[in-house]
């Protein structure tokens, strides 16, 4: 591993990391594709995925055809850096990772069957990495906004690691944490891959399928 990657997969301390500012990141007002808010309000009944799958670009994409999703949106979360820059995230010194917010409405679709497509879209094995992509910003994660989402995210993580060990991978590495403040990403990353078709997408899952039915 080069001493540039060592760092990037490290989690700075609050001395290290980047000062940040003040200012929110402008916010397109509607999303690419489905044409709804990014931002709330958004509309009653509905509820929050937050999650982090390695690169957002493929993650964001993955969600937004899901019947029942209301929107999507792509920023960084669960570091120290108040309203960080995509370059700043890149150095490693935010301790932010890529993350995907989904809007979904859970009457069409469930949380539980949105965790099945978060595992089985992406390796929650391997750390501050996802394939070729290095770094803390890369890291799987599920960020919580109620004890249900939490019990919910604990049981699929359970059942989800029975498939993995039986297929031979290691131990899941997913951090499950209380949702924190999301900073939406800049503009040109947001539906990135509906803007930009031949794009970057490092997405890829492990081939092992998630038993929903085991954690609904």
């Amino acid at each position: 591993m080069f001493f540039g990657e060592s760092i990037k997969t490290k989690m700075p301390s609050r001395e290290q990391a980047l000062p940040g500012r003040a200012t929110k990141m402008p916010v397109p007002a509607r999303h690419f594709v489905l044409g709804t808010p990014l931002e709330p309000p958004f509309p009653p009944g509905h509820e929050l995925l937050l999650v982090g799958m390695g690169c957002f670009w493929g993650a964001e994409k993955r969600f937004w055809s899901i019947p029942g999703v209301h929107t999507t949106a792509v920023g960084y979360a669960a570091g120290l850096t108040p309203n960080p820059t995509y370059q700043e995230v890149c150095t490693g010194l935010t301790g932010h990772n890529e993350v995907v917010r989904v809007v979904f409405d859970p009457r069409v679709v469930t949380f539980a069957e949105l965790l099945k497509v978060f595992w089985e879209s992406h390796d929650p094995t391997q750390g501050m990495r996802q394939g070729a992509d290095v770094g803390t910003q890369y890291r799987s994660g599920i960020y919580v906004h109620s004890d249900a989402q939490r019990a919910a995210a604990e049981a699929s993580r359970t059942a989800f690691q029975a498939g993995l060990t039986q297929a031979g991978f290691g131990a899941i590495t997913t951090e499950i944490l209380p949702a924190p403040e999301l900073y939406y990403a800049e503009e040109y990353h947001q539906q990135y891959l509906a803007k930009n078709p031949d794009g970057y997408c490092g997405l890829g899952g492990t081939g092992v399928a998630c038993p929903v039915g085991l954690f609904r």
